[in-house]
């Protein structure tokens, strides 16, 4: 939300009042409150009127500083609020300066200017600036009555759940600056252009695929290239200004009377994400066997048993492993959905149907969302129960919009809760392993009721957090921690918690397989640990060329999934060579689960997603910057995918010696490179002092991940030392190895194990294993 009218001026309708004085300052053990003035105090009689604002800086976490901006403290505080981890016990320390008062929250700090200065506040970390405020830029906002009317009057023709603002006139606004090439990333995933800067971005989801500046999960969150992140504590409407309104600042605002947001420091953005995940929530871990390939119904595609049969048992005889298929909208029928009932006209027994494919070693997802149709048999029951969204006049909310008549559950109620799950634990004695949580963005702002009186404002991106909260539950009471997996569409502020989620409704082109890395590195630069996609795209069928390019890199991603709307996306559909490149990159994925599990527990207990992008790794390397069409997967594999009929890529490799790990060519870093590949192959390169273990991989992805593996050492430095940690299928830590140059030996010790593995060196180094 612009407000200004360029330097000087203001827009017509809006009051705005600067915090220009520090006034007076009040320091506690734990906090430092500052009283600032919307004005200079020349006088007594400059006292009698405001605004004046009360601006509380603390930490409940290290590395963090808590900053609340409030006018009128007595406003009535709506919910819902997000879950936060904060820790009552932790305690900052406060000091006092010549010239400033400082709180310290570990190594991250804010300096705060003294009483009778100028609003001046500046935030560090190890010393080194991070970013500031000052003159113009935190702000209470008043708008004007008859803007407001206008306004409002403006909205009544918007859809139901397009209500992105309320009547509310007060606003809080915050500036924060942008230091000379300093890049902005994050905000959930955002198709739009990867580096922020110059972008408007509402935090506020949407159902709108991805070719477009909506999302379905919008976070109020964001990094810098400076390695700090910022996070403002609303789940309503954010609205951010980055480098677009003040082209040095990040301006961000919130209707009402209050504003609370975080900043956090770090040595990289890896560790800003850690404090982050901390404070919001830490990735849950996936079943190991989720990392393998997910084949589909398709959406509008006709399919019964027998074409199901036919998919998994053709997939066996080519060769090529799967590990899960699911099952989408049309197991049930039509016009009902969700009634969680199979469509016997399909599957007369799906019981025994399910026990069949449990044979072949595959496991079961289906599609839910949390809409109930009319026609669905579990409509009237919730209705007599109070179980739906209501409208403000007692009915139950709604509309047409999906499925005919179909109203919303509402999640705020805990025997709501109990209900849905109950049908979904029907669905896991059947046989269930997994939920596709489709949906949960398009959901009611205006004249609306949940049964708990949250704001229907402030619950609209909020409600995927319940949905998906609910039904992850479900999972993990019946198969245990660390054995439940969504497919979620939509999330907000710690929906992290709940993996995995996928990219949503992407276009069969090359341009839509490259939005979908950018929202995905956006979604990963927000706290998620885990991304998937529909492999060729989703709308339309893809060419050939296509589907084996978009194969690579879904397999080359955390999750790999082939689905699509209205045709299958079995590999035979579009020749021969395809299914022998998915066969290709499934297996080759398969032999990298002992590095990519240990990267998967990493994301869980650190919060450092999988699939990370360069700046996350390389901030100090100014090309790194703005890359987007590569990323580093796991620690040490840099993967640079085809997004052209032409078969090239072109990448940029960090300083040290790359080596491809299916050739071994060796690239020195440092270098843009543009190289042409094949259908097997594409930039896949080992980091320099690293690692990668490969598994004795044959079918299955939950395997046992040392027993017959191989360690692979690559470009180990002379003096410098590196280890490889991994896990058994159930994340528990089973091997740990070390490895050190001297001159051109590599020596190997490793935690103790009567398992049988192997050590080499990519470039032929003599590598003895200590005993």
């Amino acid at each position: 939300m612009k407000y200004s009218d360029g330097f000087w001026m203001n827009k017509s309708g809006y009051d705005v009042n600067y915090a220009t004085q520090i006034y007076e300052v009040k320091a506690t053990d734990n906090s430092i409150t500052v009283y600032a003035t919307n004005q200079w105090i020349g006088n007594r009689g400059m006292t009698l009127g405001g605004p004046v604002l009360e601006i509380t800086f603390t930490s409940t976490l290290a590395d963090s500083i808590k900053v609340t901006i409030e006018h009128y403290k007595g406003a009535v505080k709506k919910g819902p609020d997000f879950t936060l981890y904060e820790d009552a016990n932790f305690k900052p320390v406060i000091n006092e300066k010549d010239e400033y008062w400082e709180l310290v929250s570990n190594k991250t700090s804010v300096r705060i200017g003294k009483a009778g200065g100028a609003w001046d506040i500046k935030y560090f970390y190890d010393g080194k600036l991070l970013t500031k405020e000052g003159w113009r830029t935190t702000s209470y906002i008043e708008e004007q009555p008859w803007l407001t009317d206008y306004r409002m009057e403006g909205t009544k023709a918007e859809r139901f759940y397009a209500h992105a603002s309320t009547d509310e006139p007060a606003r809080i606004r915050e500036m924060l600056n942008i230091s000379v090439g300093e890049n902005i990333y994050g905000f959930g995933e955002k198709f739009s252009t990867f580096v922020k800067n110059g972008q408007t971005v509402e935090v506020w989801n949407n159902d709108g695929g991805t070719c477009s500046e909506q999302t379905y999960k919008s976070i109020p969150f964001y990094v810098s290239s400076r390695n700090y992140g910022v996070f403002v504590n609303h789940p309503e409407n954010v609205t951010f200004e980055v480098a677009s309104e003040t082209v040095s600042k990040v301006a961000f605002s919130v209707q009402g009377e209050r504003m609370e947001y975080f900043v956090m420091g770090g040595k990289t953005i890896a560790d800003v994400l850690g404090v982050y995940t901390t404070l919001t929530g830490k990735p849950a871990l996936p079943p190991a066997y989720t990392f393998g390939l997910w084949l589909t119904t398709s959406f509008t595609t006709n399919y019964d048993e027998e074409t199901v049969s036919f998919f998994i048992d053709e997939m066996a005889r080519r060769d090529i492993p799967l590990e899960v298929f699911h099952f989408d909208c049309f197991w049930m029928k039509e016009f009902n959905w969700c009634d969680f009932t199979w469509d016997k006209r399909m599957f007369p027994d799906p019981k025994a149907m399910l026990a069949r494919l449990k044979e072949k070693k595959i496991e079961i997802c289906v599609w839910i969302n949390p809409y109930i149709a009319q026609q669905s048999s579990l409509f009237d029951e919730g209705v007599k129960n109070g179980y739906f969204i209501k409208k403000t006049d007692g009915g139950v909310f709604q509309c047409d919009m999906w499925q005919p008549g179909m109203a919303i559950v509402d999640f705020t109620n805990p025997e709501a809760c109990k209900w849905y799950k109950a049908k979904l634990r029907t669905l896991c004695e059947m046989g269930v392993d997994a939920f596709k949580t489709d949906f949960g963005e398009r959901i009611p702002t205006a004249d609306v009721v949940y049964s708990d009186g949250s704001d229907p404002y402030r619950m609209h991106n909020y409600y995927t957090y319940l949905y998906n909260k609910c039904v992850f539950e479900v999972l993990e009471e019946f198969y245990g921690k660390d054995k439940a997996c969504l497919f979620a569409r939509s999330a907000t502020v710690g929906g992290q918690q709940f993996p995995v989620h996928w990219g949503g409704d992407c276009f069969s082109q090359y341009e839509s397989m490259a939005e979908t890395l950018r929202g995905g590195l956006s979604l990963c630069l927000s706290g998620f640990g885990y991304f998937s996609h529909d492999i060729s795209g989703f709308e339309a069928t893809g060419s050939p060329d296509l589907y084996k390019r978009w194969s690579a890199f879904g397999l080359m991603s955390s999750h790999s999934r082939l689905h699509g709307n209205s045709s299958y996306r079995v590999p035979w559909n579009f020749d021969e060579e395809a299914c022998d490149v998915l066969r290709h990159f499934t297996k080759l994925k398969g032999r990298l689960m002992p590095y990519l599990f240990a990267n998967a527990v990493k994301a869980h207990e650190k919060g450092v997603p999988m699939m990370r992008a360069m700046v996350m790794e390389y901030s100090d390397d100014p090309a790194c910057l703005p890359l987007d069409r590569q990323y580093m997967f796991g620690d040490n594999l840099l993967i640079a995918p085809v997004f052209n009929e032409e078969g090239t890529a072109q990448f940029y490799l960090p300083r040290g010696k790359w080596t491809d790990i299916q050739t071994g060519e060796v690239l020195e870093g440092g270098n843009w490179y543009d190289k042409k590949y094949d259908y097997f192959s594409m930039g896949m390169y080992a980091k320099p002092n690293s690692i990668i273990a490969y598994g004795n991989f044959e079918r299955n992805f939950a395997y046992d991940y040392v027993e017959g593996a191989k360690l692979v050492i690559y470009q180990l430095e002379d003096g410098k030392n590196t280890q490889c940690k991994i896990y058994d299928k159930d994340a528990k830590l089973e091997l740990t190895v070390m490895a050190e140059r001297n001159g051109d030996t590599i020596t190997v010790t490793h935690t103790a194990t009567d398992k049988h593995f192997t050590v080499e060196s990519a470039e032929g180094l003599n590598v003895v294993i200590s005993k």
